[in-house]
């Protein structure tokens, strides 16, 4: 049996007309779906629920979670600032859902990846914060949202040796593509950096206390058909939901 894997989606309220237009609508890439699929595991699209007692349910499911990227970003009250660049922000339900579930799967040990926006609330849902918009807070030459297709890579990035990230990729540095305005700023003490770019910006996080929690900056369902080296990221991933899988069963054998 493949490992169930869960998908945050993205949502529209009905104020979007690039996501359904008036009509309230689940949206979701399927670059994310087919990396997992090809990677071995079994995907499944979360609804966005708000109430605990049923996000608990929903990972109980499961044997890994996939937090996507979102183009919209978090309420930065959630970490405790006022807004400071007019971006859109992220719906309530999706920020609760997101926000939620990455506070139970440190507890629960479901392996969990999240990508770009992803990165960003495991950040926040354990306890950090981020810079709002790079261009303004954060002096650079790099240009994370770069024009074009986020297919081509745009910058590299430093791996910390010691790391969960290090293990997978099994190299110090590599290129990665980039498509943020914002990036995580005090990381969590439950969390590390694992990665980061030239500038200084924080590419990868992860929870040295948890089997497989980790965050990436970049998009590696954008690159991972043609870079074996991002295709480790969702392989690594799915195996770890894999064990998870197998040893649950264990415990209730």
């Amino acid at each position: 049996m493949k490992p169930v894997i869960g998908i945050t989606p993205d949502y529209n309220a009905g104020d979007r007309e690039d996501m359904g237009g008036k009509e309230p609508t689940y949206f979701l890439r399927a670059r994310y779906v087919q990396a997992i699929e090809d990677a071995g595991g079994l995907p499944i699209l979360f609804p966005l629920v708000i109430d605990k007692a049923r996000q608990r349910q929903l990972l109980s499911q499961v044997d890994g979670l996939l937090i996507t990227g979102s183009g919209s970003d978090l309420d930065p009250q959630l970490y405790g600032e006022r807004q400071c660049v007019p971006f859109r922000q992220m719906s309530h339900q999706r920020s609760s859902l997101e926000l939620g579930v990455s506070k139970l799967v440190y507890g629960t040990h479901h392996p969990t990846l999240g990508i770009c926006g992803g990165m960003q609330s495991l950040n926040v849902a354990l306890g950090g914060t981020l810079i709002q918009d790079i261009a303004v807070q954060h002096s650079t030459d790099i240009a994370h949202s770069p024009p074009g297709s986020a297919t081509k890579k745009a910058h590299g990035i430093a791996i910390a040796t010691h790391t969960l990230l290090h293990k997978i990729i099994g190299k110090p540095l590599i290129r990665v593509n980039s498509s943020h305005h914002q990036s995580v700023k005090k990381v969590p003490g439950r969390l590390v950096t694992s990665a980061v770019s030239p500038d200084g910006v924080i590419e990868a996080i992860e929870a040295p206390a948890h089997p497989f929690l980790l965050g990436v900056q970049w998009h590696p369902e954008f690159l991972y058909k043609h870079d074996p080296i991002q295709r480790k990221l969702f392989q690594a991933f799915v195996k770890a939901a894999r064990s998870y899988k197998a040893s649950r069963a264990m415990r209730s054998a």
